[in-house]
């Protein structure tokens, strides 16, 4: 069957042929040939060169999400196949497979879908209309190949309810992908217990993007002070009293989700060890630094302070504020732990973000390391997209 065919201007698709998936709009020179909103296409360069082929969109800025660069390979379940074990192979290698994510889009080089993997509970989010018309197809052959390691999946339910697919010409949906079950479904992370919460709670229920790095606060934690901002649910919190500490504050502005951290923190038996206070953090920080608090590690773990290039400049003034209000709490030779989940908010303004922060409050900052998001999010060089999550764990000293 012919499909059209894309060609792009002369010196377009830079960010696709340095290796990532995309061909933006303001790229395409022409498009020859009939095709429907998600349809495959071809794509040749400004000379006539075939760069491969992808899903093309007409209501996305992301004109065409490519699939190969090879336009001859069929986009069949035979391809899918390859593309759903590969990655599943991947975090077999990398990553505890109890909970995970399974398919991280560009990444996994299936872009524009999102499955994670809750015990035997499956969530998935489709973010493309191309990628959507197979999103059933891929969900079943996922199964079969978890299946072959004795893993049975139970139940999907889906999560397509972000407001990015309004970018794609595609309502937010939300639901479940055959038969009902309860959605509260019991994971276990770090020996830490949850109940996650697919149909209501944030995104696909749970972050699981930081599972390792709530495991690199551990040393820190025994006999500690600790204060976890931006709790969520509780999980950083409940690390903390898994890894020993004394005594635990999390503070979060979602009443929904401090009653799902109190839950949590009976499920692990941590009642007497950590409180949880629904406030608002930025109002909370200078309260506390008045009363003269102070903490042996303060954990900032916020939600993304822009969402776009537009908003740069105030997110930084946002992220100056909550880690000088953070840093003014840590005792003297205690921790920062902090983080962003903005891709926007790339790692060189991240850091010099933090510095600024300390020189307000005249602290140093010791830097223990430097970590990104689980393995189970594959950073793909090239498709920046997929490198969001900056994590620091500093000590917090004086000046000499």
């Amino acid at each position: 069957m012919a499909i059209a065919t894309a060609t792009l201007k002369k010196g377009g698709g830079r960010q696709f042929k340095a290796g990532g998936l995309w061909i933006y709009d303001n790229e395409i020179a022409s498009i020859m040939g009939s095709f429907s909103e998600g349809d495959l296409i071809l794509v040749h360069d400004f000379d006539g060169y075939s760069l491969g082929k992808g899903f093309i969109n007409p209501h996305s800025t992301i004109r065409i999400r490519m699939l190969t660069r090879d336009e001859h390979v069929e986009i069949d379940e035979s391809f899918f196949r390859d593309r759903v074990r590969k990655a599943w192979e991947y975090r077999k290698k990398t990553v505890d497979t109890g909970s995970c994510r399974l398919i991280f889009g560009e990444a996994d080089y299936i872009p524009g879908l999102v499955v994670d993997k809750f015990s035997d509970v499956l969530v998935v989010q489709s973010l493309a209309l191309g990628i959507d018309r197979y999103k059933l197809m891929i969900l079943d052959l996922l199964r079969a190949e978890l299946e072959k390691d004795g893993i049975r999946i139970r139940g999907i339910y889906e999560r397509s309810d972000a407001k990015v697919r309004l970018q794609e010409g595609m309502e937010p949906f939300k639901g479940f992908i055959g038969p009902e079950f309860d959605t509260l479904v019991p994971i276990v992370e770090n020996g830490v217990h949850y109940e996650v919460d697919v149909k209501e709670g944030q995104k696909t229920g749970f972050f699981l993007d930081q599972k390792y790095n709530r495991r690199a606060i551990w040393p820190m934690c025994p006999g500690a002070r600790v204060l976890d901002c931006f709790t969520h649910t509780g999980s950083f919190a409940l690390n903390a009293a898994k890894a020993g500490a004394a005594s635990v504050l999390g503070v979060d502005a979602s009443e929904t989700a401090i009653l799902q951290a109190r839950k949590n923190a009976r499920l692990n038996g941590f009642e007497d060890v950590v409180t949880f206070s629904c406030q608002d953090v930025f109002d909370l920080l200078p309260e506390l630094a008045e009363k003269g608090e102070k903490f042996d590690l303060v954990i900032l773990d916020p939600p993304a302070f822009t969402k776009s290039r537009n908003s740069i400049k105030n997110a930084a003034k946002g992220y100056r504020e909550i880690n000088r209000r953070g840093i003014s709490l840590v005792k003297e030779g205690g921790f920062l732990a902090t983080c962003s989940c903005s891709h926007f908010m790339d790692p060189d303004l991240f850091a010099s973000t933090i510095a600024q922060a300390a020189r307000d409050e005249r602290k140093r900052l010791r830097q223990v390391e430097f970590r990104t998001q689980s393995p189970d999010h594959p950073i793909l060089w090239a498709a920046d997209e997929s490198y969001y999550l900056k994590f620091y764990i500093f000590q917090v000293v004086g000046e000499i």
